[in-house]
C-alpha cells in the first residue's frame, strides 16, 4: 500500500477543521504560515479566539525538523496540535511538550483517518517578540498608533517596530491585537 503524503493528511484535516469552524463564523484558516522570521512554516493555522497551529507529519515525512519546529511554534502559538502518522506516535510524544495536542493518522486503504489522541492546552510560555513577528509592518504600526507609541518609529525598520511593540504592550493585549489583525488580513491563502 502506498504511503500517505502530506497532501492526503492536509485534505482530511482541512475538512475536519472547516466543519468545526462552521459554527464559528469569526474564524480564518490559513495554509503555510511562516513563523520566527521564516525559520519554520506551520502547515495550517486556525485563527479565532486563539491562534492554533497544526503541524502535519505524514508517513512520507521524517521527524528531523520537528525539534526546531517545536522550539519555534512554542514561541508563537496559543495552541499547537501535531497531526502525525500512527507509526510516529511514540517518538512524537518524546519530542513535543506536554501541552501540545496530538492527532493520530492511520492509512485505511489510501485514505487518511484522523483520531484525536490528546487535547492540547494553552501555551504556558509565548514569546511576545515572536508573536508580533507574525504581523506585517503596517499592522504593527497600527497597534503602536492606536496606543500613541508610534512617535519616532514610523520610518524605523520593521524589526525595531516589532521590538517596541513587544516591549510596550502586555502579552495578553498583544494576543488579542495580533489575533484581530490576522483575521482581518487580506492577501494570503485562506481556506
Amino acid at each position: 500500500m502506498e504511503k500517505l503524503k502530506d497532501n492526503h493528511v492536509r485534505e482530511e484535516l482541512m475538512k475536519k477543521l472547516q466543519e468545526e469552524c462552521l459554527i464559528q463564523p469569526d474564524t480564518r484558516i490559513v495554509s503555510e504560515m511562516c513563523v520566527c522570521r521564516g525559520t519554520s512554516r506551520v502547515d495550517i493555522v486556525v485563527i479565532n479566539g486563539v491562534i492554533h497551529g497544526y503541524e502535519i507529519k505524514s508517513e512520507s515525512d521524517t521527524l528531523i525538523r520537528l525539534p526546531s519546529q517545536v522550539s519555534d511554534y512554542n514561541r508563537v502559538f496559543d495552541r499547537v496540535t501535531i497531526v502525525t502518522a500512527h507509526d510516529y506516535l511514540e517518538k512524537v510524544r518524546e519530542i513535543v511538550p506536554e501541552w501540545w495536542g496530538i492527532i493520530s493518522v492511520t492509512n485505511k486503504n489510501g485514505k487518511a483517518v484522523l483520531k484525536k489522541m490528546k487535547k492540547g492546552r494553552k501555551n504556558p510560555s509565548q514569546d511576545a517578540l515572536a508573536l508580533v513577528q507574525l504581523l506585517w509592518k503596517d499592522e504593527a504600526l497600527s497597534i503602536l498608533k492606536e496606543r500613541g507609541l508610534h512617535k519616532g518609529y514610523l520610518s524605523k525598520p520593521k524589526q525595531q517596530i516589532f521590538e517596541r511593540l513587544a516591549q510596550m504592550v502586555p502579552l495578553k493585549e498583544l494576543r488579542l491585537e495580533v489575533n484581530k489583525l490576522l483575521k482581518r488580513r487580506e492577501g494570503w491563502r485562506v481556506h
